[in-house]
C-alpha cells in the first residue's frame, strides 16, 4: 500500500473521531424579524434590561398570548428582542461541518458501506449543534435572528491532516425564508449542498417544519447521499426555558443502495421518557428487513454503533463532551456588508450589553431598508440577484434518489429549490453588491468595504474571541411520494398545497398586520 492510501485507509479506520477545542458557548433555532422597542427595566439605564428568557417571562408569555390567534408560518413574526441569539439564520449551515474530520471521513473510506455508515454518524454527530448551536441546555434556547434577503456568511476550516473545508450560506428568499448552503473539501473530493425552508407554528409548543434537502458527494466514488430535514419541536417556551425536540421518521438515501433509516423520539406530553432519544438502521434497499449496522442513543450525548450481523459495538460517541471546532471568518473589519456578522454587528453588540431598545431600533433600520428595496424592485419590475445559487425548477438527482424514500421530504416550489453555482463562488469579489448597503444606503466610496477586490479567502484570519462568542438543520420514510406544496417536484400545479385558514393573517402573514399588532401591544414606537 503506498504511503498516500496507507493515509487514507488509517485515518477513516479510526471512524472518525472528532477533534475538539474549547469555545464560546453561542446558539439556533429559528426566524425573526423585530421592529420594536420593549419594556425596559427601572435600571439606571433605562434603556438596559436582561436578555434571559427567565427574567422576562411575564413579557415572554404576553407576547405568546398574543399570536395564539394568529394562523399560519410565524416564520417572520416579530418577537421580542430577549429572545434572540446572537447570530444570523445564515450562520446555521455551519453545525454541519463544525467536526470537519468526522464531515470528510466518507471520502477517506474505501469500504460503501462504512461510508454510508460515516455519512450517517456525521449526521447524527451535527444535530446537537444544528439545535443548541452551543449554547448550554440549561440555558434553553433563542431564536436566531432571521436573514435578509441577499445575506450571506462564509467561513472555513484548516486541519493539518484534511486540508481546508469551506461553507457559502446565502439568504436566498425572505418570503419564504429559505437558507441555501454550500460545503466542500476540494482537496479530499466530498462536498454538501442543500437549502432549508422553515414553516413556524405555535399552539403552546413552537412547531417548526423544514422543507428541503441536502446532498452529500463524494467525488472518488461518484457517490452522492440524500440528507433529510427533520422537523423540531421547541418544548418548555412557557417556562421559560425552551429546547428543541427532533420528531418523525426520516432517511439518509445512498446513490450506492443503503438507506440509513433514523427515528427520533422524546419526552411525552405526561413527561415519561428521555430527551433527543433516537434509534436508527442501515440495509440495503432491496434488502430492508437485512440490517448492516444499528445505532441508538441520545444526539445530544452518548449514542452507540452495532454491527448488525454480528452483534458487536464498534464505536462509540458522546456529544455532550466533544465540543466542534469554531469556523474562521474574516475580521469584521475586511467583510462586506452583507455578511451575517458585519451587517448585523449594531444588533448584536446591543444584545450584549442589554439595550432592548437600541436592539430594536438598529434591528428596523435595517430591515426598513429591506422593504424599501423591494418596493423600488417591485417598481421597476426586476428580481433581486443572487450571488451564489440560483434556482432551479426541478433536481432530477433528488428525483432519483428519493424515489427510494419518498415520504419525509417536503419541497415547496413558492420557496424553489436552489443550486449552487460553482463558478460565481470561484468569481465573486468583495464588495458583492457594489457601493450598495442592506439598509438600501449608498456608500460614498465603494472602498470603504475591507477586501476590496478579493475573493472569498478566509484562510488567513484566526477566530476572534468575538467570533467565537457569535455563533437547524437537516427528512426521509417510506411512503407514496414526496411531499410538495404549491406544486409537485417537476413544477406543476398540484400535489399538496399550504391552505392556512382563519385568525389574523389568512394565508402568509403580511409585515404591516404583525406590526401594527405587537406595537399596539407593547409600544408606542413610531411607525
Amino acid at each position: 500500500m503506498c504511503a498516500k492510501a496507507r493515509r487514507r485507509h488509517d485515518f477513516s479506520m479510526r471512524l472518525a473521531a472528532p477533534k475538539t477545542t474549547a469555545r464560546a458557548p453561542s446558539f439556533a433555532i429559528y426566524g425573526d424579524k423585530n421592529l420594536l422597542t420593549y419594556p425596559t427595566s427601572s435600571t439606571h439605564n433605562h434603556d438596559v434590561m436582561s436578555n434571559s428568557i427567565t427574567s422576562n417571562r411575564s413579557t415572554l408569555k404576553e407576547f405568546l398570548a398574543s399570536i395564539t390567534t394568529i394562523k399560519g408560518d410565524l416564520s417572520n413574526i416579530t418577537a421580542p428582542p430577549f429572545v434572540l441569539g446572537d447570530y444570523s439564520t445564515t450562520e446555521l449551515p455551519q453545525y454541519f461541518a463544525d467536526h470537519p474530520s468526522l464531515f470528510v471521513a466518507p471520502a477517506l473510506e474505501e469500504n460503501v458501506e462504512k461510508r454510508a455508515l460515516l455519512v450517517l454518524k456525521n449526521f447524527l454527530a451535527s444535530l446537537k449543534n444544528q439545535q443548541f448551536a452551543g449554547r448550554r441546555e440549561e440555558d434553553g434556547v433563542k431564536k436566531p435572528i432571521n436573514a435578509f434577503l441577499g445575506e450571506v456568511f462564509v467561513g472555513s476550516w484548516r486541519d493539518d491532516e484534511v486540508g481546508e473545508t469551506r461553507l457559502v450560506s446565502e439568504q436566498v428568499s425572505h418570503h419564504p425564508p429559505v437558507t441555501a448552503c454550500y460545503l466542500w473539501n476540494e482537496e479530499l473530493g466530498i462536498s454538501a449542498e442543500g437549502f432549508t425552508q422553515q414553516e413556524i407554528t405555535f399552539n403552546g409548543t413552537v412547531h417548526i417544519k423544514q422543507k428541503g434537502y441536502a446532498i452529500t458527494r463524494i467525488d472518488r466514488y461518484d457517490e452522492d447521499y440524500l440528507i433529510p430535514m427533520p422537523n423540531v419541536k421547541v418544548k418548555g417556551v412557557l417556562t421559560g426555558t425552551p429546547y428543541p425536540e427532533l420528531t418523525g421518521q426520516y432517511s439518509i438515501v445512498s446513490s450506492s443502495g443503503l438507506i440509513s433509516e433514523i427515528k427520533f423520539e422524546g419526552k411525552s406530553l405526561l413527561g415519561g421518557g428521555n430527551r433527543h432519544v433516537f434509534e436508527a438502521r442501515m440495509y440495503r434497499a432491496d434488502v430492508p428487513s437485512d440490517a448492516i449496522y444499528t445505532v441508538e442513543g441520545q444526539w445530544n450525548s452518548k449514542f452507540s454503533i452495532q454491527d448488525a450481523r454480528t452483534g458487536q459495538e464498534i464505536d462509540t460517541s458522546d456529544m455532550s463532551s466533544e465540543n466542534s471546532i469554531p469556523i474562521t471568518v474574516p475580521a469584521l473589519s475586511e467583510q462586506d456588508p452583507w455578511e451575517s456578522r458585519k451587517a448585523w454587528s449594531g444588533v448584536v453588540e446591543a444584545l450584549n450589553e442589554g439595550d432592548m431598545k437600541r436592539t430594536a431600533n438598529v434591528k428596523s433600520q435595517l430591515e426598513e431598508g429591506q422593504r424599501q428595496l423591494r418596493r423600488e424592485e417591485d417598481a421597476q419590475n426586476r428580481e433581486w440577484q443572487r450571488i451564489f445559487f440560483h434556482r432551479k425548477d426541478h433536481d432530477p438527482l433528488f428525483d432519483q434518489l428519493s424515489a427510494l424514500d419518498r415520504e419525509s421530504f417536503t419541497v415547496d416550489l413558492e420557496g424553489g429549490i436552489w443550486k449552487v453555482d460553482k463558478d460565481a463562488i470561484d468569481r465573486a469579489k468583495r464588495p458583492f453588491h457594489g457601493n450598495l448597503f442592506p439598509t438600501g444606503e449608498l456608500s460614498k466610496k465603494s472602498t470603504q468595504t475591507g477586501n476590496q477586490g478579493e475573493g472569498l479567502d478566509t484562510e488567513r484570519h484566526a477566530p476572534t474571541t468575538e467570533q467565537q462568542a457569535n455563533g437547524n438543520a437537516s427528512g426521509i420514510a417510506k411512503g407514496a411520494a414526496v411531499k410538495v406544496v404549491n406544486g409537485n417536484a417537476n413544477g406543476s400545479a398540484n400535489g399538496h398545497v399550504n391552505t392556512n385558514g382563519g385568525g389574523i393573517g389568512n394565508g402568509r402573514l403580511t409585515d404591516v398586520q404583525v406590526e401594527e399588532m405587537l406595537r399596539a401591544k407593547y409600544t408606542s414606537a413610531p411607525r
